[in-house]
């Protein structure tokens, strides 16, 4: 099974997408956008950037713990991933973002 979006609504009005694997685990949260459209939008822009390397910032936490973030060319933050036990894993989360990114599957709870 291969994976998808989530668009929901937050409870101050805002959206949020979420990116899950084709296990249900979410491999990408969004910042919060304002409008549904903007959302949508940041959507495209993970589908569009996911597959080249260069769009992942590796970064670790400030207790240690590594992660990522996607970035649109223009440098802005798309999605920032999960605190990972391993540079290992979070490696392998790129993985999945980049195998997973592209997909047109939108559930909208939104």
């Amino acid at each position: 099974m291969s994976g998808w979006f989530e668009l929901k609504k937050a409870s101050d009005g805002q959206f949020q997408f979420v990116l899950k694997a084709g296990n249900s685990e979410t491999i990408l949260t969004s910042e919060l956008y304002t409008t549904k459209p903007s959302a949508q939008n940041g959507i495209a822009s993970v589908q569009a950037n996911c597959g080249k390397d260069d769009r992942y910032e590796r970064l670790v936490s400030k207790n240690g713990k590594p992660y990522f973030n996607l970035k649109a060319a223009n440098h802005q933050i798309i999605g920032t991933s999960q605190l990972y036990s391993s540079t290992e894993s979070r490696d392998a989360g790129i993985v999945s973002v980049k195998a997973n990114g592209t997909s047109t599957t939108i559930k909208d709870n939104a």
